[in-house]
């Protein structure tokens, strides 16, 4: 067990990861890089922006302040999404205590460098660094609500791994562990890319056959991709895998899907990303999915069709119909 833990990112993960940790009595302190943002929500003490009408514990210390925010830490999360960790952790860098592990629970691929989150903070902070995914099906409003959920805490380095699984384990949150923290972050990642196709199904009204197709298909392309790069490929029928695949697919809330849905009833890639408060990771790593497989020659349908209709304007009845049309094969 870590005696302080911070929390960098104050968006929705952040903030259930810290309503979980002072349930357990480990002192938390939140970081958000806007000060003004973050006093709001300790005045209110509630995240009236990201995870709104949950009451933030009492106990949870809020710090805007980067040179005060690791004073006495031990572990560090880096809550931050995909695309920003390399400018937070690099405004950061001079604070960070080297000793201190950092947890990510971001999910997606750098574009550009194609790095995953454990990459791009040892590639910002150095490779002595030690870095953890705790990642799975999470969707964040119902982590707040204390119903039973589960994920999986992986590292390289085994002990740490089973020490964030011990740190994070409570009755509402089983936490399993796993050494393969390349698949666990891969599929973390390209399970957006496919969540934006469940949910423009949703919103064509295709069915449930299509849906349960595009789930199928759409876990065997992202194993292909995640053992080209050396994962293992029994993590994708895992909880980071599969579980979070359904998860982000079928979850009314998941942002992946609800934009897919927008764009599926007629919406603008533009307006249905202005329609969204946070983030959508998927959009940002559908660029680096497609990057990958053409580097590594894997063959991924989905995912090319998914960026032409966010990238190429293509219409979302022809990338469905490109797609039913394809070649017939063995599967």
């Amino acid at each position: 067990m870590f005696n302080k833990i911070a929390i960098i990112g104050d968006g929705a993960m952040g903030t259930v990861c810290s309503i979980l940790l002072c349930e357990k009595n480990i002192p938390t302190v939140l970081w958000g890089h806007d000060g003004a943002q973050l006093e709001k929500f300790k005045n209110a003490r509630e995240n009236t922006l990201f995870l709104p009408g949950y009451k933030l514990p009492d106990s949870l210390e809020f710090q805007a302040d980067d040179s005060k925010v690791f004073e006495g830490v031990d572990l560090v999360v880096c809550a931050v999404p995909c695309q920003f960790i390399r400018p937070v952790f690099g405004r950061l860098k001079q604070y960070v205590p080297i000793s201190a592990p950092i947890v990510s629970v971001a999910k997606g691929i750098e574009n550009k460098t194609l790095l995953r989150p454990s990459q791009i903070l040892e590639d910002v902070l150095g490779a002595g660094i030690k870095v953890a995914a705790l990642s799975g099906p999470t969707i964040a409003d119902e982590l707040a609500k204390k119903l039973p959920a589960t994920a999986c805490a992986a590292s390289s380095d085994k002990q740490l791994a089973q020490a964030v699984q011990v740190t994070f384990n409570i009755y509402w949150f089983r936490v399993y562990s796993n050494t393969d923290i390349v698949g666990v972050e891969l599929a973390g990642a390209m399970k957006n890319v496919i969540a934006i196709a469940a949910g423009i199904i949703d919103g064509v009204g295709a069915g449930d056959n299509a849906k349960a197709a595009l789930l199928s298909r759409g876990l065997a392309e992202i194993t292909r991709l995640g053992v080209a790069m050396g994962a293992e490929e029994r993590t994708f029928s895992g909880l980071t895998g599969l579980g979070d695949l359904v998860t982000t697919c079928i979850s009314p809330s998941g942002r992946n899907r609800s934009l897919g849905q927008r764009i599926g009833q007629g919406q603008s890639v533009k307006e249905a990303l202005a329609a969204t408060k946070s983030v959508v990771e998927g959009v940002a790593t559908c660029e680096s999915v497609k990057e990958l497989a053409r580097e590594k020659a894997v063959e991924m349908p989905i995912v090319e069709a998914v960026y032409a209709v966010l990238f190429e304007e293509k219409p979302v009845f022809d990338a469905i119909n490109a797609l039913m049309s394809r070649k017939l094969r063995a599967e």
